[in-house]
């Protein structure tokens, strides 16, 4: 029984021992040393701004490049595709035929009309020569009158037949800038049957054939300029007032990053779109366009936007 109490206490001080401080030299207790410190990583500099110059900004925002003129020209008027004179592709100047409908009928109409015209300008000839017959018989009338030699009856129904002349002029002047009317219609209607470019670009598609019948509003040609070449993006609207024109951008392609093109804004919009939180730049590239055409999708580089 001794012995176990006396292996109890030496298993007790040991225990205590092993949990005291550690002493150094000359009995000095030494305090635990203190966890290792983690290291500190740098901070890594915020997306679209520069680590050497904080609050300056550098963005690369994607749009679609276009150029201002590109329409779908369409058939003005219903009638058969009668001939086509160029295809896709080809270059244009503006006004150039580019396909023509039938228009037999209208020609035919039209000149009906210009005959109509020529008839009826001949009538107000022969009113207007009779006119002045009848202005000169009143005019005798009255020195007639005035000499006694005729009657007070015989001057009034001079005058009256001078004056109703007059009126026979305004209706045939009238039925004249009708006739002139119908023709000027009819010639508008046979420039419809006539597609020409408004101006000039590449045709780059033909959606119609020869003997085609079309309506109107049916879709003919797509006609595309080539130049300038335009870039549409929209930037959030912290950046709403930061972008201004003549600012210059650098625009380069998705499939060609290595071509840099140098462009400057042409336009901000005024106000932000409340749908999308966004406000729109359009920006005008200069120089060459190289592998760049509209349709294509490229990046806008812009700096300093703080």
């Amino acid at each position: 029984m001794r012995k176990k109490w006396m292996c109890i206490g030496l298993g007790a001080a040991f225990l205590v021992i092993g949990c005291g401080d550690e002493k150094g030299p000359g009995g000095v207790t030494n305090a635990a040393a203190p966890p290792a410190a983690m290291p500190v990583q740098p901070k890594a500099p915020a997306a679209g701004s520069t680590a050497s110059e904080p609050g300056i900004t550098a963005l690369s925002v994607s749009g679609p490049i276009i150029v201002e003129h590109q329409v779908d020209l369409t058939a003005q008027r219903d009638g058969l595709v009668q001939k086509i004179y160029v295809d896709a592709p080809a270059r244009v100047k503006a006004g150039a035929l580019l396909a023509e409908l039938d228009g037999r009928q209208i020609q035919s109409n039209l000149a009906a009309a210009r005959a109509k015209t020529r008839s009826v300008e001949a009538d107000l000839k022969n009113w207007e020569a009779e006119a002045e017959v009848l202005k000169a018989d009143y005019g005798r009338q009255k020195n007639l009158f005035a000499l006694g030699l005729t009657s007070q009856e015989q001057l009034e129904h001079a005058k009256y037949k001078a004056e109703s002349d007059q009126w026979d002029i305004k209706r045939v002047t009238e039925t004249l800038n009708t006739t002139k009317e119908e023709e000027h219609s009819l010639e508008l209607e046979l420039e419809k049957t006539k597609v020409t470019a408004p101006f000039g670009g590449l045709i780059a598609r033909r959606y119609v054939r020869e003997g085609q019948s079309v309506t109107k509003g049916e879709r003919l040609f797509w006609v595309t300029a080539e130049a300038p070449l335009l870039m549409r993006f929209t930037l959030p609207e912290k950046f709403f007032g930061k972008i201004h024109t003549g600012q210059p951008v650098q625009v380069t392609g998705v499939d060609a990053p290595t071509e840099k093109h140098l462009a400057k804004v042409k336009q901000v919009s005024p106000v932000v779109d409340p749908s999308s939180g966004t406000c729109e730049v359009l920006v005008q590239l200069a120089g060459d366009r190289g592998s760049l055409r509209p349709g294509m999708t490229a990046l806008a580089h812009l700096e300093n936007t703080h």
